[in-house]
C-alpha cells in the first residue's frame, strides 16, 4: 500500500476535491485551471452529485463533483479511469443539465444563463490525440468554423490527458505543474515535495496520507483501489489483446497477400507457357504449309527458326 492515495480511485479523488472541509484544494485547483477565464473564484458551494431529468422517465446523471462559485457559474468536475467510447458525448450530455436548472419558471426569463464549466481530468489520452505528445491541456468552446471565433463563450469542456504529463519535480515551472504533477505521482511518492510545502499542498499531502484514515476510510479505500486496478487491468488486457490480435491479424493478411501474389505469378507463367506452345504449333502448321508447297526442307528451317517438324 502506497503512503498516499491515488487521485484516480473514485476515493481519492472525492478525498482530495469533493469534501466541504477541502473545498479550499478544489477552489485552488480551478483557480490555476481558468484563472485567465474566471479571474479568481473565492468560494465554491457543492451541490448534489446526482442530476434527475425534468421527467421521472428522463435518463439520471451521476457527476464526480458539481458545484458552483460566488457568482452562481457552474462547475462539473469528471475524473476519467479508462477510455470511454462515447466520452465527449457524455460530457456535452452532463452539461445540459446546469443549462435546464437555470430555466426560470414563467413569462420573465429572457434565457441570461451563467457560465458552465465541464472538466474532464483524464488517466488516458484520445485516440485523436496521440499525435500531440506535448498538448495536454484541451479547452473547447462553440466556435464558427470559418473564422475561428469564440461564438458562445459560456460553455466550455476542459480536458488534461495526465499521460502527457511528464515534468520531473526538479522542471516544474508554474502552480499549475505542481497541481499535475501531483495529481499524476500523488500514489509513488513517499514524502511531498520541497517546492510544494504551502499551506493548501501541505494540507492535500495530510488528507491524502493513508495512516491517517480511519478503520472504516482505510477499507472504503482499498475497495476502491481494487476497483481502479480491476478496470486497469482490463483496459490493459484489452490493449494488449487487441495489439496480438492485430499482429496475428498482420500476419495472416501477409500470409494472404503472398498467396495472392504466388498465384498470380503461376497464372503468368502458365498463360506464357501456353502462348508459347500456341506459337510453336502456329510455325510448325506453317511449316507444313510451307512443305505442301514444295518449299526447300532449309529454306523452311531459316523461315520458322524450327530445327525440326
Amino acid at each position: 500500500m502506497s503512503k498516499y492515495i491515488n487521485p484516480f480511485t473514485d476515493f481519492g479523488f472525492k478525498r482530495i476535491f469533493g469534501e466541504e472541509f477541502n473545498k479550499d484544494l478544489l477552489i485552488d485547483f480551478l483557480n490555476e485551471l481558468l484563472r485567465e477565464e474566471e479571474g479568481t473564484i473565492t468560494n465554491i458551494t457543492y451541490m448534489t452529485p446526482e442530476q434527475l431529468g425534468i421527467t421521472a422517465s428522463e435518463r439520471r446523471a451521476v457527476f464526480d463533483i458539481y458545484c458552483e462559485n460566488e457568482r452562481g457559474e457552474k462547475f462539473i468536475v469528471e475524473m476519467q479511469k479508462a477510455k470511454q467510447k462515447y466520452f465527449k458525448d457524455r460530457s456535452v450530455y452532463y452539461s445540459s443539465f446546469p443549462i435546464q436548472q437555470q430555466a426560470i419558471r414563467g413569462d420573465e426569463w429572457n434565457f441570461e444563463l451563467k457560465a458552465i464549466y465541464t472538466i474532464g481530468i483524464l488517466d488516458f489520452v484520445f485516440e485523436e490525440d496521440q499525435s500531440e505528445a506535448d498538448k495536454l491541456l484541451y479547452k473547447v468552446k462553440l466556435t464558427d468554423v470559418e473564422t475561428q471565433r469564440v461564438f458562445y463563450d459560456k460553455l466550455t469542456y476542459i480536458y488534461l490527458e495526465m499521460p502527457k504529463f511528464r515534468k520531473t519535480e526538479s522542471e516544474l515551472e508554474t502552480r499549475f505543474d505542481q497541481w499535475l504533477y501531483v495529481l499524476k505521482n500523488l500514489p509513488h511518492l513517499e514524502q511531498y515535495p520541497a517546492r510544494l510545502r504551502d499551506r493548501v499542498f501541505k494540507k492535500l499531502f495530510e488528507v491524502a496520507e493513508i495512516a491517517a484514515f480511519t478503520p472504516i476510510e482505510r477499507v472504503a479505500y482499498e475497495e476502491s483501489v481494487k476497483i481502479y486496478r480491476d478496470l486497469k487491468n482490463v483496459m490493459d488486457t484489452a490493449v494488449e489483446e487487441s495489439f496480438s490480435k492485430g499482429r496475428l491479424e498482420g500476419l495472416a493478411e501477409g500470409e494472404a497477400r503472398l498467396e495472392v501474389e504466388k498465384q498470380k505469378a503461376e497464372a503468368e507463367r502458365q498463360r506464357a507457357e501456353a502462348e508459347k506452345q500456341k506459337a510453336e504449333a502456329d510455325k510448325r502448321e506453317i511449316a507444313q504449309k510451307m512443305a505442301a508447297m514444295g518449299m526447300d526442307k532449309h529454306a523452311i528451317r531459316e523461315l520458322t527458326g524450327l530445327e525440326s517438324w
